[in-house]
C-alpha cells in the first residue's frame, strides 16, 4: 500500500501540487496524467526515495521491491540477454552465493541455494529474458550482441526489459512507449495487463492507458486527484465537472458541433468495409472525448489546401532500400486528395524508408516517383526537431516562412500551439522535447500543405496536444500518410491501412484489432522457427563460429554507426563550448563585436555539421537494424 497524505511538491519556488491525499493498494494499475511539467516524474522520484515531499507524508511498507526503467545504459561489453537478466537482482545475489559455496566446497549450502533457485524460477531466467527481448523487438541473434553495440533507442528497450525482468512489488514506468514501435507497444500492453504487482504508469497514449489502468491520478492546477476507472472513465467524470462551468460549456458546444459534422460527413461516405466501420465507432466516441478537453491550451486547424490534382503523388514498381539492400520490393502506391493512410508493420520493415521516399528525401533504387505540379508536402519526422535554430525564437522561425506576416498575426497563430506571451520570443534551446515538437508541427501547419507525411508525430506530445492534433487532422482536407504507435490517432484519422512487411507494401484488409491478431500469428510462427533452430545439430563451437561470422558481416555497419556517433558527440561538445562562450556577458561589449561575429558564424557551421552528423547516425542505425 502506497499512502500519500497532504503531499506538496515544489520545483524551485513553483508549487507543482499541494494537499494531495490518496492511497494506492496492492495490485492496482494507476495511470498518472497531466501536462508536461505538472509533477508526474517528480512524484515517481519521491516513490523511489530520490526526492522528499516539501510538505506532508509519504509511506509504504518496508522491503517492497520497486522497479523502474534506468535512464542511462552503460556501454558494457556483456551480452544483451545477460544485461536483461541483471534486472533480477535476487537471482544474481543467489548466483554469487552459489559461486562462493562452490569455491568453499560447502555441499549443504550449495543444496540450499539450488533449492532456492528452483523456488524463484532461476533455472528459467534465460528463457524469461529471451521472451521479454523478443516481445520488445529483439531477434535471437541480437540477444548475444554486446550492449555497447546497440544505439540509444535500443538501449532504452534493454533498460525496459531489465525492469520487467525484476520480480517487483511495484513497477514505475515513465513513458515506456516512447522508444517502441506499434508491435512492441501491443506486446507491452498485454504483458502489463498480466503484471501481478502495483503499476504506476505515466503515458500520453490513451489506448495504452485505457486498456491497462483501473485508476487515474490527474495533476492540474496544483492539485493531484485520483479517479476510479480507466482513462475514458476519467474523461467522463472530468467532462461532467467541466460542463458545470459556464465558460467551458460554450466552448464545449462548439467542439461537439465541429466533431458531429465530421462524423456525419464520414458516415455519408462510409462503405461496409471493416476499417470504415471501425473508424465510425472511433469517431462516435469523439463527442465524449471533446467534453474532457474543452479547457485545452491548444486550438489550431489546417487551412484549406490550394489546388489538389489527382493523383498528388504516385510510386510505380519502386524498390526501396540502401545500397544493395532492398527493403521493399516493387512498391506501388497512388495518393489522391482525401486519402488517409496508416502504415503498419514490424520495426525495420521499411515504414520510415517508405515515407522518406514519398517525401523525396530518399530516392527509390528502381522504379518511378511521380508528383503533381502543385504538390505541397508537409513532412514531420523526429530528426526535424534537431534542425530548429536553437538560438532563435518561435516568432523568428515563422518569420522565415512569411516575411510579410505581422507580429500580431504570428503571435495569434503560435498561441494556438500554447506559445504565449514572452515564450514566442525565447530561444528554442532550453525548450523541452514536447515544445520543440509543437513548434515543428506549427511550422508544418503554417505552410498549408496538401499532402501530410507524418512519421511518429505524437512522440513527446502530451494528451492534450495529441487530442488537438487528432481533431485538426480529422478536418484536414488534403491527403495523409502516417506512421504512429498511438492507436487512438490511427483510429481517429485514417481510413485505410497499408502493411509494410516481408519486403512488400500491401493494403491491409482489416482494422487495428485484426492487426493485433496478425501480430500474434507472426509471433507464434517465429517462436516455432526458433524452437526448430535450437536443435542439438549445432554444437556450441559451431554456434560461436556462426555468431562470429555474422558479427564480421555486420562489422562495416557497426563501424559506420560508431563513426557517426563519435561525430555527433564531437559536434555536441563544440556546440556546448560555443554556447558557453556566447553566454558570457562581456562578449556583447562593443569592443568584442568582431569576436562575437566570429563565434556566431562558427556556431552556425557547427549546428549544420551536427544536423548532418545526426542524419548520418540515423541512417546508419536504420541500415544496421535492417541487416540484423
Amino acid at each position: 500500500m502506497l499512502n500519500f497524505k497532504n503531499i506538496a511538491l515544489r520545483r524551485g519556488s513553483r508549487v507543482l501540487f499541494a494537499n494531495a491525499s490518496f492511497t494506492l493498494h496492492k495490485g492496482q494499475k494507476v495511470g498518472f496524467t497531466g501536462a508536461n511539467g505538472a509533477g508526474k516524474s517528480s512524484l515517481f522520484a519521491m516513490v523511489r526515495n530520490e526526492l522528499h515531499p516539501d510538505e506532508g507524508d509519504f509511506s509504504m511498507p518496508p522491503n517492497l521491491a520497486v522497479a523502474h526503467v534506468a535512464q542511462e545504459t552503460p556501454a558494457v561489453a556483456c551480452a544483451a540477454i545477460e544485461y536483461v537478466i541483471d534486472g533480477d537482482q535476487e537471482l544474481r545475489h543467489i548466483q554469487q552465493q552459489l559461486d562462493a559455496a562452490e569455491l568453499a566446497l560447502d555441499g549443504i549450502k550449495q543444496a540450499e541455494l539450488h533449492a532456492l533457485l528452483e523456488t524463484i524460477g532461476g533455472y528459467t531466467a534465460q528463457a524469461r529474458a529471451s521472451r521479454l527481448m523478443n516481445g520488445l523487438g529483439f531477434s535471437a541473434t541480437q540477444e548475444q550482441l554486446p550492449v555497447s553495440s546497440f544505439s540509444g533507442g535500443w538501449r532504452m528497450r534493454l533498460n525496459l526489459a531489465q525492469a520487467l525482468m525484476c520480480r517487483s512489488d511495484v513497477l514505475l514506468l515513465d513513458e515506456p512507449t516512447n522508444h517502441l514501435d506499434l508491435d512492441a507497444v501491443i506486446w507491452l500492453q498485454d504483458w502489463l495487463c498480466k503484471y501481478p504487482g502495483t503499476l504506476l504508469l505515466i503515458s500520453h497514449d490513451r489506448d495504452f492507458l485505457d486498456t491497462i489502468t483501473d485508476h487515474i491520478v490527474h495533476i492540474e492546477q496544483n492539485k493531484a486527484e485520483i479517479y476510479t476507472g480507466n482513462y475514458s472513465a476519467f474523461e467522463r467524470m472530468r467532462a461532467e465537472k467541466l460542463a458545470q462551468q459556464q465558460a467551458a460549456y460554450q466552448k464545449q458546444q462548439r467542439e461537439i458541433a465541429h466533431i458531429q459534422s465530421f462524423v456525419d460527413r464520414f458516415k455519408a461516405q462510409a462503405t461496409k468495409a471493416r476499417q470504415a466501420q471501425s473508424r465510425i465507432k472511433a469517431l462516435e466516441r469523439m463527442e465524449l472525448i471533446a467534453l474532457a478537453h474543452v479547457d485545452s491550451p491548444f486550438d489550431f486547424s489546417f487551412p484549406a489546401p490550394g489546388r489538389m490534382p489527382n493523383p498528388l503523388l504516385s510510386l510505380e514498381k519502386a524498390d526501396i532500400g540502401y545500397g544493395d539492400k532492398i527493403i521493399i520490393k516493387q512498391a506501388g502506391l497512388s495518393i489522391s486528395p482525401g486519402d488517409r493512410i496508416g502504415l503498419l508493420g514490424p520495426n525495420g520493415a521499411g515504414k520510415s524508408s517508405l515515407i522518406k521516399v514519398l517525401a523525396g528525401e530518399m530516392q527509390p533504387l528502381t522504379g518511378k516517383r511521380q508528383v503533381a505540379d502543385t504538390l505541397k508536402i508537409g513532412y514531420f519526422a523526429q530528426h526535424q526537431l534537431e534542425q530548429l535554430r536553437l538560438d532563435e525564437s518561435p516568432l523568428w522561425h515563422i518569420q522565415q516562412l512569411d516575411k510579410q506576416a505581422s507580429e500580431k498575426d504570428i503571435r495569434n497563430f503560435l498561441g494556438g500551439f500554447d506559445f504565449q506571451g514572452d515564450k514566442v520570443l525565447e530561444a528554442v534551446k532550453p525548450f523541452s522535447g514536447g515544445e520543440k515538437a509543437r513548434l515543428v508541427l506549427a511550422l508544418l501547419v503554417y505552410q498549408n500543405p496538401n499532402l501530410l507525411l507524418l512519421d511518429e508525430p505524437t512522440n513527446h506530445l502530451d494528451l492534450e496536444m495529441r487530442h488537438a492534433l487528432s481533431v485538426a487532422l480529422q478536418d484536414f482536407q488534403g491527403a495523409l500518410v502516417v506512421v504512429s504507435h498511438d492507436r487512438h490517432l490511427l483510429r481517429s484519422v485514417t481510413d485505410q491501412l497499408l502493411l509494410v512487411a516481408d519486403g512488400k507494401a500491401i493494403v491491409f484488409d482489416g482494422d487495428l484489432d485484426d492487426y493485433r491478431i496478425w501480430l500474434s500469428e507472426q509471433k507464434r510462427g517465429e517462436e516455432k522457427v526458433v524452437t526448430e533452430e535450437i536443435a542439438p545439430t549445432v554444437s556450441r563451437k559451431d554456434q560461436r563460429k556462426l555468431d562470429a561470422e555474422r558479427r564480421q558481416r555486420h562489422k562495416p555497419l557497426f563501424d559506420a554507426l560508431k563513426k557517426a556517433e563519435q561525430a555527433v558527440e564531437k559536434y555536441h561538445q563544440q556546440q556546448r563550448e560555443l554556447e558557453r562562450q556566447l553566454a558570457e556577458p562581456d562578449i556583447y561589449n562593443d569592443s568584442e563585436k568582431a569576436r562575437l561575429k566570429q563565434l556566431l558564424e562558427k556556431k552556425a557551421a557547427v549546428d549544420k555539421a551536427l544536423a548532418d552528423a545526426e542524419a548520418d547516425w540515423m541512417d546508419a542505425e536504420e541500415q544496421l537494424e535492417i541487416a540484423q
